[in-house]
């Protein structure tokens, strides 16, 4: 079955919920749309994050960030809203996202969002 856009993130069980370590993933083909113009928005984004009980499956995470491709947003609320949305499903110790957004216009923007758990030592 071809692989379709989807908002949804799938996740599994952490074989290893008894050990501190961190995941970190780069995709470096995310694309959006400029809410203004509505030309196309390049950049890597960078996802590093210290599991708890669950880990996101990596090509429902392809297709989760393959929906932003026909959808605005202005680079800082679409980087929270990836951040929102992995710390719903994951529910991690610590998740950070850089967005490394090409040059626009002259002007050259990264955007960092960042979760800590509470009550974690990260």
């Amino acid at each position: 079955m071809p692989l379709t856009p989807r908002k949804d993130l799938e996740v599994f069980d952490n074989p290893h919920p008894d050990t501190e370590y961190q995941v970190e993933m780069e995709c470096p083909e995310f694309t959006s749309l400029c809410p203004l113009t509505g030309q196309p928005d390049f950049a890597v984004l960078r996802i590093t994050y210290v599991p708890a009980r669950k880990c996101v499956e990596l090509k429902s995470l392809k297709a989760y960030l393959w929906s932003y491709r026909n959808e605005g947003g202005f680079y800082e609320d679409l980087t929270n809203r990836i951040l929102k949305d992995l710390v719903t499903a994951l529910e991690p110790h610590f998740l950070e996202i850089h967005a490394d957004f090409t040059v626009r216009g002259g002007i050259k923007t990264s955007v960092t969002a960042t979760h800590i758990k509470e009550g974690s030592d990260e």
